[in-house]
């Protein structure tokens, strides 16, 4: 047998293959694809970000999932991939925040902490003896009245959103957000539109117990995570909008099939 050409170009991050390509990079974002969805919406009045918590058993408790942090009174980050090493990036986001306001006396720029997050992902790409992170962030945030919301990659890339989603559910959830979204949007609207495109992308029951939402309103630039019972609240509402649109669409059908009968 001939030996595969790309044989041996995954075995450091430090070598490119042929083509250009750096396989330990693409590895890591088939991490980040395997991992539940993350969602992060801008609207007029503030950002909203949203992950869905798939538990893999019963016995787990569901309080116990983190994939939504926050990593400044004003900023606040979702994850999708590995768990460890988004905590990780969540620790020297947090460390990169207060060493802003200790050095400037104000906080940090969204933008700021964004870049300064993918430059050290970048690191991980360039070095030998190291891995990329198999996670990915999408960062929202609140800062001097306008609000920001950027996806990281493995690779260091930095891509600002209207809204977007990362994890195994990305291309359900942002076909609803291409068609979908608005640009005047409120909060409210905003959340709705997240849980729509996470009950579309998932494969089981949304609840509050598997879902977690944040929000940072433009008001007050305060991080703050939405308790279980206004969740539940929020996806009551979507599932019974669901249900006319699914009635009304069954109705549709049936007076076109009595018209063609005719």
């Amino acid at each position: 047998m001939q030996p595969l050409q790309s044989a041996g170009y995954d075995r450091a991050i430090t070598v490119f293959s042929p083509d250009g390509r750096l396989f330990q990079v693409e590895y890591a974002r088939e991490a980040v694809k395997r991992g539940t969805t993350s969602i992060g919406v801008k609207s007029s009045e503030g950002i909203v970000l949203a992950v869905d918590k798939r538990t893999t058993s019963k016995l787990v408790e569901a309080s116990s999932i983190e994939k939504i942090f926050k990593i400044d009174e004003h900023i606040g980050a979702a994850t999708s991939g590995l768990v460890a090493d988004a905590r990780a990036l969540v620790e020297r986001a947090r460390v990169e925040a207060q060493i802003n306001k200790i050095t400037y006396s104000e906080p940090i720029r969204v933008t700021s902490l964004s870049k300064k997050l993918c430059d050290m992902l970048q690191l991980y790409t360039q070095n030998g003896g190291v891995r990329p992170f198999g996670s990915a962030l999408i960062i929202g945030g609140v800062y001097n009245g306008k609000c920001k919301l950027f996806e990281t990659d493995p690779s260091g890339a930095l891509i600002e959103y209207k809204a977007t989603a990362i994890g195994s559910g990305r291309n359900a959830a942002m076909d609803i957000f291409e068609e979908k979204y608005q640009d005047d949007m409120t909060l409210d609207e905003a959340i709705e539109l997240a849980l729509t495109a996470i009950n579309e992308a998932t494969d089981h029951e949304t609840t509050s117990n598997n879902v977690e939402i944040a929000v940072i309103k433009i008001e007050d630039e305060k991080y703050v995570k939405l308790p279980q019972d206004k969740v539940q609240e929020y996806i009551d509402a979507v599932l019974a909008e669901k249900e006319e649109e699914e009635a009304e669409e069954v109705e549709e059908s049936e007076d076109d099939s009595e018209e063609s009968e005719e």
